[in-house]
């Protein structure tokens, strides 16, 4: 019997719809409405870098335009429908998934103190116990309220004051819980007094039983994968741990070996459930309305499997010195139906009320039409509304065809 072929058309409809990118950009964006939004992709990353609005906002709004920071602020401060942890950097995720957690958390712990010991870390073992009494007598704090009078250096991580370390730690480990943010920081309260009692009742699930969730639930939401895929998505597991299941779960017929074909026509081996070929998906034309996607939305999160299936090479730049950056600081990549057909560079400047185009490059065989443009227009006057300003404008010389 020969292995099972997915083409690269197939498998991009497939990847977006596993990523809430294949229907239309439409739909309720508040309370119940954008926990199952979450929930669907499993975690929504954090970012503070707001060019044009922070990441998870535009990761939200790419798929319900409806969608306002406040709906997320709203739904995260209830307290009982999402948490704040780390999968491969910090992210709300359903509350429902917290225990799934456990191995994480230990893991960090262990991590954490190890690298801390051995480095700039001294005396923040120490301030365990103070920062838990100041929680438990103050209620949520952030990090400079609790190491208020401490002695700081540049603000880097390798700078923390003691307390700030013991605050990370603690929460890293579960002891502590972020609460919300107070422009962008953090506040943590004790796990016991934000968590609801029903979440702690749940037995700590074992380690099998943690592999086979990670990989189980990181597989339904790629559609197809490598083993080393499946453990990247949650960060939870090494690439061994999910190589040993998936070899045991293709024994057990659960999942299968597929080649998919990518943007080059060549072939990659990955698994996938066993009606892969037969997803609806694969036949479901993409609506062909430009998006602009945040540089950390989930489909473009694994830079080299984006740049397999739609052959759209994107790297981020924010750490590159301008004289070697070959677009801009933090460039927006733009989806249009099934492809990726190029990237802007723009910000917002709100004390001007105008999002300004500062430039933008379409992909090698985009022709950057009228109606291309109107397009990409519409789709800037969208994102106006998430940025919070009222005018768009575009910089001279703004289309670069290479």
């Amino acid at each position: 019997m020969s292995k099972a072929r997915l083409a690269n058309l197939a498998a991009r409809r497939i990847f977006l719809d596993r990523h809430a990118l294949l229907e239309q950009p439409a739909g309720e964006a508040k309370g119940q409405a954008l926990l199952q939004l979450i929930h669907r992709l499993g975690f929504v990353q954090l970012d503070s870098i707001n060019t044009v609005a922070r990441a998870h906002d535009l990761i939200l709004f790419a798929r319900r335009p409806r969608y306002r920071p406040d709906d997320l602020t709203r739904l995260y401060r209830k307290g009982d429908t999402l948490f704040e942890h780390w999968t491969h950097d910090a992210a709300v995720i359903p509350i429902e998934f917290y225990r799934w957690w456990h191995l994480r958390r230990q893991r960090d712990a262990a991590q954490l103190l190890d690298r801390w010991r051995s480095g700039r870390r001294d005396g923040f073992e120490g301030q365990f116990e103070a920062v838990r009494e100041l929680i438990r007598e103050n209620g949520p704090l952030t990090s400079a309220e609790v190491g208020e009078g401490e002695a700081r250096g540049s603000g880097g991580w390798w700078d923390w004051h003691p307390s700030k370390t013991a605050l990370e730690y603690l929460w890293r480990k579960g002891e502590l819980c972020v609460v919300g943010r107070d422009a962008f920081k953090k506040r943590y309260d004790l796990t016991e007094r934000f968590l609801d009692q029903s979440i702690h009742d749940h037995d700590e699930p074992s380690h099998a039983e943690t592999v086979a969730w990670c990989c189980n639930e990181a597989l339904d939401r790629l559609g197809f994968a490598t083993h080393g895929e499946i453990a990247a998505f949650w960060d939870h597991i090494s690439p061994a741990e999910a190589r040993d299941w998936c070899e045991a779960a293709c024994a057990r017929g659960e999942i299968i070996p597929i080649d998919v074909e990518g943007a080059d026509g060549k072939y990659r081996a990955t698994f996938a459930r066993p009606d892969i070929v037969e997803d609806p998906a694969a036949e479901t034309e993409a609506p062909g309305r430009i998006r602009i996607l945040s540089p950390f939305d989930p489909a473009l999160r694994d830079r080299k499997r984006a740049e397999r299936l739609f052959g759209f090479e994107y790297r981020i730049e924010v750490f590159v010195p301008e004289a070697k950056r070959r677009y801009g600081y933090y460039v927006f990549p733009i989806l249009e139906g099934e492809r990726l057909i190029g990237r802007v560079d723009m910000k917002a400047h709100r004390d001007q009320d105008v999002l300004r185009v500062r430039a933008l490059w379409p992909e090698t065989k985009i022709r950057w039409a009228k109606g291309r443009h109107a397009a990409f227009e519409a789709e800037l006057e969208r994102v106006k509304k998430v940025a919070g300003v009222s005018e768009v404008s575009f910089e001279p010389e703004w289309l670069r065809l290479e």
